[in-house]
C-alpha cells in the first residue's frame, strides 16, 4: 500500500528515525522544556515515545508479516497505547513523585549540632561540619554572638541566611 505515492513501508522508517531522533535529542535537552508548566497530557516524553513506537512497531508488520496495511497501523496503535500507559504508569509518575533524600533545605540545618572544622573568628567566617545519616556537610559558618569560636568545638546551628549559618558553642 502507499500512501501520498510512497511505500507504507518507508513512510513507517521516516516516522521511526524522525521520531526516535527527536526522542534523542529531547532526552539531551530535557531541562529546556522543564520550565514550561504543560498538563501531564502534553508530555513530551510521552508522546515521542508514543511516535517512535507506533512507527517502529508499524514498520516491522509492514515489513516482516503480511497483515493488511489497516490491520497492522491498528495493532501498532494498540501496542504503542500499552507501552507508553505502561511507560507512564511504571517509570514517569513513579520517578517524579520520589523525593530527594540527599537533598536538604537551609531551614532543615536551623537547631542541629555541628563541629567546627576552621576556627571562626570574631566578625569572620569559618566553616562547620554537620553530619547526617545521609553524609556530611561542610557550611560557611560565622558567629550568631559575634565571638570567636575555636576549631574542632561542637555548635548549634541559630540561623541560616544566605548560605552561612550562625552558630553559638553548644554544651553537651
Amino acid at each position: 500500500m502507499e500512501l501520498f505515492g510512497v511505500p507504507l513501508e518507508t513512510v513507517y522508517l521516516y516516522g521511526l528515525i524522525i521520531f526516535g531522533g527527536l526522542t534523542f535529542l529531547f532526552i539531551l535537552f530535557n531541562d529546556i522544556f522543564s520550565g514550561l508548566e504543560l498538563p501531564d497530557i502534553f508530555n513530551p516524553t510521552l508522546i515521542f515515545s508514543f511516535f517512535t513506537v507506533f512507527f517502529a512497531s508499524g514498520f516491522l508488520f509492514e515489513s516482516l508479516s503480511g497483515l493488511n496495511a489497516g490491520l497492522s497501523a491498528g495493532i501498532s496503535l494498540i501496542i504503542s497505547l500499552i507501552i507508553v500507559t505502561l511507560l507512564n504508569v511504571f517509570v514517569l509518575i513513579p520517578i517524579s513523585s520520589a523525593e530527594e533524600s540527599l537533598t536538604f533545605h537551609d531551614n532543615d540545618l536551623r537547631g542541629r549540632v555541628g563541629r567546627v572544622l576552621t576556627s571562626i573568628p570574631v566578625d569572620g567566617f569559618g566553616e562547620v561540619l554537620i553530619e547526617s545519616i545521609s553524609g556530611s556537610i561542610a557550611k560557611t559558618a560565622a558567629s550568631y554572638k559575634n565571638e570567636g569560636i575555636v576549631s574542632d568545638s561542637k555548635v548549634l546551628i541559630i540561623e541560616v541566611k544566605n548560605g552561612v549559618v550562625y552558630v553559638m558553642p553548644h554544651q553537651d
